[in-house]
């Protein structure tokens, strides 16, 4: 049996027995890892290379600053004004929903679900409901943005350097509107589903009485995440390993989770905060993130990526529509399962040799497979890291999160997202 076989292998028994055993998708994620490391579909000396160190930084270094954010009450009281003006849970959801989509257009997902989940746990607890549904729409809401702007997913940023393009032309570009309205609308597409999803819902909310904030220094470290992840994408250089991975995001989440550390200890010359802070770190999703990594690497390392982008512009042969049809739901299905981000890599140069032979520009299947990418993690509970993060944040809640809860929401949304941008993108860049 070769490399590629086993590895084809070893992942469908690695989802196989995510879906079954829900409660242990870490370590069978983990044994999943060291399989691939002893039967050599992953070279050993691969690993600290593939694991992507940039992501798991940013993930532990906001989870510091947002324990800092909780612990201030500061989300209990934006939980406060969202009651007050809201009519019902499901408009509370519909609401946080959009306002992480807003967010995750400019900062990475992950880090969006960790900054406005806080807030939801606090609405839920007051409304004494259980906060998955609220959660994992966010997440959903959070991956659905991504690829609006240049800055907001890394494939996103990927795109933008491979086919030189600015800011500026995701929004407009060759006289034409970009990529970010067909996001956008697609973000509208789900509002309607969102409102059927949640229709249940119709409990009156009315915060009490307004909760006291313990001071702001937590919010405005938070907020400087926020600010200097949105700059850092403009600058022209980076953080970057030997290994060409770029973490700069990363550098700048772990800095400002220790600024907040030293800050509050020094200033309350106690530093039980930092005890806390780092003992609430959710070891067990960044073990869950770093053994899928390398999972996937395993199959990229073997050519089984490079081979799902053949059969993709195989099957759409020299029909354009056809092609672009098979280019986004393609990605669509394949990124349900396998990381993104060496999915598009390789399928960058792939559609623009077939675009160049065709004589035709490549922008109309770059879109197409940015948004189908993009989207398409949202089929499953692990397809995108941001959902990763979602329900680990759920199951320290004592909320366990199975296949079948999170697609109820996220395949809905996704098709809905999907299709609306499928739409858009043949009427205007065809």
């Amino acid at each position: 049996m070769n490399l590629k076989t086993m590895a084809i292998i070893l992942f469908i028994a690695l989802y196989a027995l995510m879906i079954t055993l829900p409660k242990r998708r870490v370590w069978v994620a983990f044994g999943a890892a060291c399989l691939s490391l002893v039967l050599g579909i992953l070279p050993v000396g691969r690993v600290l290379h593939v694991i992507n160190w940039n992501v798991l930084m940013m993930i532990s270094g906001t989870m510091i600053v947002v324990d800092y954010f909780i612990e201030s009450k500061m989300p209990n009281r934006i939980a406060d004004v969202l009651l007050d003006k809201s009519k019902n849970v499901k408009w509370v959801t519909i609401l946080m929903s959009l306002f992480a989509g807003i967010i995750s257009a400019f900062i990475d997902n992950v880090a969006t679900v960790l900054m406005v989940a806080p807030v939801a746990l606090a609405i839920c607890k007051q409304l004494k409901i259980s906060p998955v549904a609220m959660i994992l729409a966010i997440a959903v809401s959070s991956n659905l943005q991504g690829a609006a702007t240049l800055v907001g997913d890394t494939t996103s940023i990927m795109l933008g350097g491979y086919a030189d393009m600015n800011f500026i032309e995701f929004f407009w570009m060759n006289g034409r509107p970009g990529i970010f309205f067909a996001v956008e609308l697609g973000a509208l597409a789900t509002i309607p589903v969102l409102m059927f999803l949640f229709r249940k819902d119709t409990q009156p909310v009315k915060a009490g009485a307004r909760t006291e904030v313990k001071g702001v220094m937590p919010t405005v470290m938070l907020c400087l995440v926020v600010i200097l992840l949105i700059i850092a994408s403009f600058l022209p250089w980076g953080i970057v390993l030997p290994d060409g991975a770029d973490i700069t995001n990363g550098v700048i989440c772990i800095t400002l989770a220790v600024l907040t550390i030293l800050l509050d200890g020094l200033t309350k010359r106690d530093w039980s905060g930092a005890k806390r802070s780092i003992s609430a770190l959710d070891w067990e999703t960044l073990l869950l993130l770093a053994s899928l990594f390398c999972v996937i690497a395993g199959l990229t390392e073997v050519g089984v990526i490079e081979d799902m982008a053949g059969w993709i512009t195989k099957a759409g042969g020299n029909n354009l529509f056809l092609l672009y049809t098979v280019v986004v739901w393609g990605s669509v299905l394949i990124s349900a399962f396998v990381d993104n981000i060496p999915y598009v890599a390789t399928m960058l140069p792939v559609l623009q040799s077939v675009t160049s032979m065709m004589g035709i520009p490549p922008y109309l299947l770059y879109f197409g497979l940015l948004s189908g990418a993009t989207l398409g993690g949202n089929l499953t509970p692990i397809g995108a890291s941001a959902n990763i993060a979602a329900v680990g944040l759920l199951r320290k809640q004592g909320e366990e999160v199975s296949f079948g809860q999170f697609m109820r929401i996220g395949v809905p949304l996704t098709l809905t997202a999907v299709m609306a941008g499928y739409i858009y993108l043949w009427v205007v860049w065809r």
